[in-house]
């Protein structure tokens, strides 16, 4: 049997059919939220500055550090593997609370980076990318305040057994790494934030950090200042990656994008000019390890 259209009804279908492409386009171009700590999210606005984030080749300046760099290559990453979305950011005084996000589905990644031992506890509710830093490139100062004098006299490993130092079991490299140094004490705390206080209060004598950019490799955020013992770094033995949550209706796509992404950066050795440039990878040849 025929059915004649009228010609209303041959109107609705087009506007129905756009409709559709309409809400198909949105459902594959979603906003993503991602929380972020405020003084990580603080640096990256001044130093991306508004600009694409694919345009960002140099990573020199003075809001850049370790934590912006994962931070921007992780996006640079994600597009690069075609990966469509955007990211809107929920900045807060938030450290672990990501992991229970993460595991819950309810954020896709993290764009801080993992240590490999800390993303394998995480490995039945995350993806982990391909190494975002190597084994045997982070090398971290010695950080101190710039007041104290015996810290910055460090010369040796010996050295090390009179001096405190900070830092939380919940990253297994960093623990693990103070623990085998020959320590007067290692005291725990979990928030960044307050490890950093507390050294540059001069209740803990000096924690572990990645290098910076600034001309004397100082760290300096609001009334903290904290310098490394010059010439001198700590390996930690571990690789670094991105995590992405398996429960995170984006994350198959994400986990695929990421390491497409990756490969790419590694292939023109944008990763490694990129924390070159930031002051976190350092010439190995004018620093003395101690614990190599």
């Amino acid at each position: 049997m025929l059915i004649k259209l009228t010609s209303k009804f041959c109107f609705f279908i087009p506007c129905f059919v756009l409709q559709s492409l309409v809400f198909s386009f949105q459902s594959h171009a979603e906003k993503v939220t991602i929380f972020i700590r405020d003084d990580v999210f603080y640096d990256y606005e001044k130093f991306v500055d508004g600009r694409d984030i694919l345009s960002i080749k140099n990573f020199s300046g003075k809001t850049i550090r370790r934590d912006v760099v994962d931070m921007i290559i992780a996006q640079q990453a994600l597009k690069i593997g075609g990966f469509k979305h955007t990211f809107e950011y929920i900045p807060g005084k938030l450290n672990f609370r990501n992991t229970k996000l993460l595991e819950e589905g309810k954020l896709l990644i993290s764009f801080d980076s993992y240590w490999l031992s800390d993303a394998k506890k995480l490995v039945n509710d995350v993806h982990i990318s391909l190494p975002l830093i190597n084994k045997g490139e982070y090398i971290a100062g010695i950080y101190t305040n710039p007041n104290n004098k015996a810290v910055l006299e460090i010369k040796s490993l010996e050295d090390l057994a009179q001096f405190t130092a900070v830092s939380t079991p919940r990253w297994a490299t960093d623990w693990k790494t103070l623990q085998a140094l020959p320590l007067k004490d290692l005291i725990h705390e979990d928030e960044w934030l307050s490890q950093a206080r507390m050294v540059n209060l001069g209740w803990i004598d000096f924690m572990l950090m990645a290098f910076h950019s600034t001309k004397d490799q100082s760290f300096t955020m609001n009334k903290i200042h904290l310098v490394p013992v010059k010439n001198i770094g700590i390996e930690l033995k571990d690789s670094r990656h991105y995590v992405i949550s398996k429960k995170h209706p984006l994350g198959a796509e994400a986990i695929k994008a990421i390491n497409i992404g990756l490969q790419a950066l590694r292939k023109e050795k944008h990763i490694s000019r990129a924390y070159q440039q930031a002051g976190f990878f350092v010439d190995k040849n004018t620093i003395h390890i101690l614990n190599k």
